[in-house]
């Protein structure tokens, strides 16, 4: 599909890896472990690998357990010996994450246009008021939505239709921003617009598609609603 500025009512962002960067995880990681970039990537993997299993066994935990599950996994498998305390300790982190540069200024731009922003997440409600704090949106983000609110997580259609439901748009009247291929297309299956952040210059996975719209900033979405 090609994107529909027309439809755009509400505007719904993901939390990890596209409001906040999850790579800087890795500082918290280097005052404990000698190597932390490919403790690092394991764990960020494996945190969502538990997600998509736990929407097929209806093994659902707050994200933020499953989080630590997946930390733990991956300080053992890389034969990393942490005691528990400071395994918590890199884990809050997460409630830290550095915002990226173009965040706020692009979010004001579609609030001042008339745009009614939300973050649409796995996190837990407490990560995500932690991270909304800390990345200081609160006043421009109109409410965040958990996946903890349905018990399932990304890229399960209910979360985004819950998301509709939640914000009083109708799904066709969403665009999702999000840096996850995967909640590219589950935001898309589900019957909303999907919006690529590629930050990196990363080649999207040929099995994704194609999304509506690709961006490499907010900003770049403020001008395809011509605001």
């Amino acid at each position: 599909m090609s994107f529909l500025p027309e439809r755009v009512r509400t505007v719904t962002f993901d939390s990890y890896s596209t409001l906040v960067d999850v790579d800087a995880a890795e500082k918290a990681l280097a005052e404990r472990v000698a190597d932390p970039e490919p403790v690092s990537r394991l764990w960020r993997a494996r945190s969502l690998e538990y997600t998509f299993v736990a929407n097929f066994v209806d093994a659902y935990q707050p994200f933020y357990e499953m989080n630590r599950d997946a930390l733990q996994y991956a300080l053992d498998f890389h034969g990393v010996d942490v005691p528990p305390e400071e395994r918590d300790e890199i884990l809050a982190v997460y409630h830290e994450l550095d915002v990226f540069d173009d965040v706020r200024a692009g979010i004001e731009r579609l609030r001042d246009a008339g745009y009614d922003c939300y973050v649409v997440s796995n996190g837990d409600p407490e990560m995500l008021s932690a991270m909304i704090d800390h990345a200081g949106i609160g006043d421009v983000i109109e409410d965040a939505i958990s996946a903890d609110e349905v018990e399932t997580f990304k890229p399960d259609a209910e979360l985004y239709r819950h998301a509709a439901a939640r914000t009083g748009t109708p799904i066709d009247g969403i665009a999702h921003v999000t840096a996850a291929w995967f909640d590219v297309m589950g935001a898309e299956h589900a019957g909303a617009q999907g919006v690529w952040v590629d930050r990196k210059g990363s080649p999207l996975d040929a099995f994704a598609g194609s999304p509506d719209l690709t961006i490499e900033s907010f900003h770049e979405l403020a001008d395809a609603l011509d605001v």
